[in-house]
């Protein structure tokens, strides 16, 4: 279950970065170590946006992506709020991060075939 996360209290928004930090360093660890001081940097923000984001989805849930808006004696009218906004752009640049981080992940070479043929033969053969 989720730990929950207190917004208006700056430490614990500071503990869930540093726990998401841990997290995504050990998710990560395997980035060869020439590759790896490039990930430090991408890893904070990584984990400083999912934090940031989830303050964004408690806001969105609480108060919805649309909000009434006027200016001066204009009739209200309808408009995305700015969370919204912000939580999308975070949302995609988040998602950014998260793909630079896996690419740097070594390649899973393919396992060897070891496949004789005797399946086939098996499963090819007429029976008569």
């Amino acid at each position: 279950m989720k730990e929950a996360i207190d917004f208006s209290c700056k430490e614990s928004k500071e503990k869930s970065i540093s726990s998401e930090m841990k997290r995504l360093s050990s998710q990560f660890g395997k980035i060869e170590p020439k590759k790896k001081r490039v990930t430090v940097g991408l890893i904070e923000r990584a984990a400083f946006m999912r934090i940031a984001l989830a303050e964004l989805e408690d806001d969105l849930n609480t108060y919805g992506f649309w909000e009434y808006f006027s200016q001066g004696d204009q009739e209200p009218y309808q408009r995305k709020r700015p969370a919204s906004e912000i939580y999308g752009q975070m949302n995609k640049n988040y998602q950014s991060i998260i793909k630079q981080l896996t690419d740097l992940l070594p390649k899973e070479d393919a396992k060897p075939d070891n496949d004789d043929g005797f399946g086939d033969f098996v499963n090819g053969r007429d029976d008569e």
